[in-house]
């Protein structure tokens, strides 16, 4: 008698598991994009509220265009890479367009991409005219056997792509200029960047970046580094960072809240956390992260004033924020 009410017992605790998988399923969203158009430690009243609302306009627009390309089938790939394009052509943001100077005047770019499906990445750094790095990595991706490739090496690479190659007046806008003249280190929100769920279960995590203003000697940031700047396993998760970038790449913080997940089985908000606002703030390194897991979680987690952050879900649930 004793052995058939365990096994009543068992066989109910079973079912009681498997429709809570079931359910969590039920509940788990067809896509979700998430992005962030940098992070900075500028006062709120520096920020009159018709500026508040064009920087929201567009991110808007972006988290739009990611919307779409996901909602009519298309992959996380696509989603990232169009999403980080619009970025990229907005002076607004530290990409492309609006990319920061260095101490000689002028654009230094970086960029990554990574999949979660299989692990491939692609990666371009220090590049000065192409017009849209995040297309170039993807191109060191798929088109290359290489991850990470640099200057003017990157730029024949591109060229040879198809890519669009422009010359380096294109990146010019005075806000920037202005920027490297007075070194306003407040009016530089860093860097780009997109993290995406698509219907087909798979992760992807793009970030581009002009970098720090007055950077010196070919500096390069965590943007292009995978697994600090930027990472995307399908079995965790997909994060794109922003930040002190020196910080990124010596506490490996995309791979860190990663690997936090899959091997402490921690949530992907516990993990995000524990590294950015308990690691990283401790050695006082500034940033964020924007972040979805497999099941269609996000973490938008900051220890600075702001973070452009924007994010739908198919399930229609969306939100576009600055400030915390």
């Amino acid at each position: 008698m004793k052995n058939i009410t365990l096994l009543f017992i068992a066989v109910a605790l079973l079912l009681i598991v498997g429709c809570s998988k079931k359910e969590t399923i039920i509940n788990k969203p067809d896509y979700v994009i998430v992005l962030h158009g940098g992070a900075g430690n500028s006062d709120p009243l520096s920020f009159s509220e018709e500026k508040q609302n064009q920087y929201k306009q567009e991110l808007g627009n972006a988290l739009a265009i990611g919307e779409k390309i996901l909602s009519d089938g298309g992959t996380c790939l696509e989603a990232v890479e169009k999403t980080i394009n619009y970025l990229e052509d907005c002076p607004l943001f530290n990409a492309g367009k609006g990319a920061v100077f260095n101490h000689d005047g002028h654009n230094e770019l970086d960029a990554s991409i990574m999949l979660g499906k299989d692990l491939s990445a692609g990666a371009v750094t220090c590049v000065m005219d192409i017009k849209n790095p995040i297309s170039a990595a993807i191109k060191v991706m798929t088109n290359s056997e290489h991850v990470l490739l640099s200057g003017k090496g990157a730029s024949e690479f591109a060229k040879l792509q198809g890519l669009e190659i422009v010359d380096s007046t294109y990146f010019y806008t005075e806000d920037r200029w202005k920027g490297l003249q007075k070194e306003l280190v407040s009016e530089k929100h860093g860097t780009v960047g997109c993290v995406v769920l698509d219907k087909y279960g798979n992760l992807a995590a793009g970030t581009s970046t002009g970098g720090r203003t007055n950077k010196r000697f070919n500096r390069i940031g965590d943007s292009p580094i995978i697994g600090a700047g930027n990472y995307a396993n399908n079995n965790t998760c997909a994060i794109s960072g922003t930040g002190h970038g020196e910080f990124f790449i010596r506490y490996t913080v995309a791979h860190d809240i990663s690997a936090l997940m899959e091997y402490k089985n921690m949530s992907l908000i516990e993990a995000s956390n524990l590294v950015i606002m308990d690691k990283l703030t401790n050695v006082k390194g500034d940033g964020g992260i924007i972040a979805v897991d497999k099941d269609g979680n996000i973490a938008m987690v900051f220890n600075t004033n702001l973070m452009f952050r924007a994010y739908a879900k198919s399930t229609g649930e969306k939100d576009i924020a600055i400030f915390k």
